[in-house]
């Protein structure tokens, strides 16, 4: 059976080296806040791997394929460096790798010539965007034109959604579940992938009704119990860990791909969750 990881980050060696000094000089001071953070206990909420460190987590863990998604930058120049980085990281191991592209729909035409320049690259989606993240209104036409040009290209647009019931942490942004379901009312023919198990959408008859509209698991061991995964529709349901987040910091200190993959298939996950939805959405 082939699994397919959903929900990876990665990021180019110069962030790297020093994330904090680098999100202060590129003005990224939202990812800063989320990622760059210590836990109570000291440990660092995540790694800053290389390639080469994902591709040795993969194969310890049997990952067949890791979706490399972007970030909802506030800056157009971010996302056009991260976009680099992954055609680079994809061309170099395109049997292992395949990326979505980050976009700042704030900025306008030159966001959807990076689109167009994704596309001739190979990109094979849209995202993790954040419309409220990015500060642009989901009526926004650059934002709408986004979504337009997802459907025109094929593209599924992963979203970033919080459970409007989660706890606090730094860099919180709320992310009204309704707005989501507008979206997906409004672009029909744009497929959207809403991140966290969609904030509780996962479970929500009314997202359920919606044929455009998928879930992963990105980061579910912060956020929910094992109990979750046998209440989501399995056929709309793609595993993704939000590698290199540590999903586990009791048991682990280094993040990895092998404890949500098993909790997953403890709870019963299906072929379809761990692999073949992604590879049937995302035409793999």
């Amino acid at each position: 059976m082939a699994i397919i990881d959903a929900h990876v980050h990665l990021y180019p060696p110069e962030v790297n080296r020093d994330p904090v000094a680098w999100a202060a000089a590129a003005g990224e001071k939202h990812w800063a806040e989320l990622c760059t953070r210590r836990r109570a206990s000291g440990q660092a909420v995540q790694a800053f791997p290389s390639v080469d460190q994902l591709l040795r987590d993969l194969d310890a863990a049997g990952v067949t394929k890791a979706i490399l998604l972007g970030w909802y930058w506030e800056n157009h120049a971010t996302c056009v460096r991260q976009n680099e980085f992954y055609a680079e990281c994809v061309r170099q191991h395109p049997d292992r790798l395949a990326a979505f592209a980050a976009v700042q729909p704030a900025a306008g035409p030159v966001a959807s010539a990076e689109i167009q320049r994704a596309v001739d690259h190979g990109f094979i989606g849209l995202g993790e965007l954040s419309p409220h993240a990015q500060k642009i209104s989901i009526t926004d036409p650059r934002w709408q034109q986004v979504l337009t040009l997802a459907a025109q290209w094929q593209l599924p647009v992963n979203l970033h959604v919080t459970d409007p019931l989660s706890r606090p942490y730094p860099g919180r942004v709320e992310t009204p579940l309704e707005d989501f379901l507008d979206l997906a009312r409004a672009f029909p023919a744009t497929q959207f992938i809403l991140a966290h198990w969609g904030g509780g959408l996962a479970w929500s008859p009314v997202a359920a009704a919606l044929p455009n509209v998928w879930f992963d698991t990105a980061a579910s061991p912060l956020l929910y119990g094992a109990e979750v995964w046998p209440r989501a529709l399995n056929e709309r349901v793609l595993f993704g860990t939000d590698y290199p987040l540590v999903l586990y910091p009791k048991k682990e200190s280094a993040p990895t791909f092998s404890c949500l993959l098993d909790e997953a298939i403890r709870a019963g996950a299906s072929a379809a969750t761990l692999g073949e939805n992604a590879a049937r959405l995302l035409r793999l």
